[in-house]
């Protein structure tokens, strides 16, 4: 493959290359280079919302450069606030280590485990002494500091700013200077923060690393970036079933990003799948399952994919829908309420957030009881029964005992 043809193939799918001449150069000098990506470990599981970083990552990685895969196990305790409005709560070691093992077990479900560097920065960042923080802090000053965008809104706004969240721009920026990484890879929200590694690697007489800015996938809301704490995810380990219906769940529109983020189908096959919706020669239901096999495929067997398409169908097929074959079960037997009121007992189990959640999706015609949907937000279950409970599109279900 030409540089050319390199750059075209890590060009897809990203929002800015900074700069691009700079990476393309680095791509034609034929150097092996030395590719950063940060995952501060501040949650137990990955989700697909990773997964457009890491395969980023992958694609660098076919191309024969090597993949330094660092996680942030100092910096997580500091706690990155982009994107929050206020200062956020610091995880403790014991945390971050227990989220750092599951992180590893996970990245290879895409990665090559045999040509990828696991990278602590606590390697460089716990030894440093308080002179060396504080050469560190004389690289920059506050105002470049404020021109962070939230960080901007927070002080116009009269927030609190602690001063170890000023410091994580720099320490981040510093590990860019240990590694003497040559290109790092981030999300939109992060490019302040690649940024500050390129100044401090000119500072510390380096060449200042390449940045690559990929975009923040949209969850299954369709409105917010997905994420774990607001539900709308889908994560690495869940099961082919769930990871189906999740993805069948997403609107039309917001599947041909999911197949230009997580997939590596030509853009002209792209295009010409989203013609044939438009022009109804191709089914959109069609068309996303197409999509669930390669995301699915690259999480699990092909085997597994199939009989979770076929299992889903008979679910879903409403004239004669069939039950999962491992549908959980929960007892409500011994709560105490009385009345016992189906959406806070459901709150109550998890199945769903809160009752407010539950609310909603009754609105919204998304509950179903016994396969009849549910209209009556006071719904009060009888005890001594046993109920079906489904959750609309995603098929999430639930044999519920009184």
């Amino acid at each position: 493959m030409s540089p050319q043809e390199a750059l075209e193939k890590i060009r897809r799918g990203t929002v800015e290359i900074i700069p691009e001449k700079e990476l393309l150069e680095k791509l034609s000098s034929g150097k092996v280079l030395k590719i950063k990506a940060g995952f501060d470990p501040t949650a137990p599981d990955l989700h697909l919302g990773h997964a457009v970083l890491l395969r980023k990552l992958k694609h660098f990685q076919d191309l024969g450069h090597e993949i330094n895969f660092l996680l942030g196990d100092f910096t997580a305790m500091i706690g990155d606030p982009t994107g929050k409005s206020e200062t956020r709560k610091r995880l403790t070691k014991e945390e971050v280590l227990e989220n750092s093992k599951t992180y590893q077990s996970q990245v290879f479900k895409i990665l090559d485990k045999e040509k990828t560097k696991i990278v602590f920065n606590s390697e460089w960042c716990s030894p440093m002494r308080f002179e060396d923080v504080l050469v560190l802090s004389s690289k920059y000053n506050v105002a470049r500091l404020l021109e962070r965008d939230d960080f901007s809104k927070r002080y116009k706004a009269g927030n609190p700013i602690s001063m170890i969240e000023f410091l994580y721009p720099l320490v981040q920026g510093y590990d860019s200077v240990a590694m003497e990484s040559d290109v790092e890879l981030g999300g939109t929200d992060q490019k302040f923060n690649l940024l500050v590694g390129r100044e401090l690697q000119r500072d510390y007489g380096q060449k200042p690393q390449s940045v690559v800015t990929l975009p923040l996938l949209v969850g299954l809301d369709g409105e917010r970036k997905m994420s774990k704490s607001l539900g709308n995810y889908i994560g690495f380990l869940e099961s082919p079933l769930d990871m189906y219906g999740k993805i069948m769940s997403i609107s039309d529109l917001l599947m041909w990003e999911y197949y230009r983020l997580l997939t590596d189908l030509p853009e002209e096959e792209i295009l010409s799948k989203k013609s044939g919706v438009e022009s109804g020669s191709y089914h959109p239901k069609e068309a996303k399952t197409d999509l669930a096999r390669l995301i699915i495929h690259q999480f699990h067997p092909s085997s597994e994919t199939e009989s979770a398409i076929e299992e889903w169908q008979k679910i879903h097929n409403t004239k004669s829908r069939a039950l999962p074959t491992d549908i959980e079960t929960m007892d409500a037997g011994s709560f105490p309420e009385d009345p016992l009121y189906l959406l806070g007992t459901l709150a109550k189990l998890g199945f769903f957030k809160s009752v407010s959640e539950g609310r909603r999706l009754v609105q919204n015609g998304g509950l179903y009881l016994d396969e009849e949907k549910v209209s009556d937000e006071k719904f009060i279950l009888e005890r001594g029964r046993e109920y079906i409970i489904r959750q609309g599109k995603k098929g999430k279900f639930l044999k519920l005992k009184t």
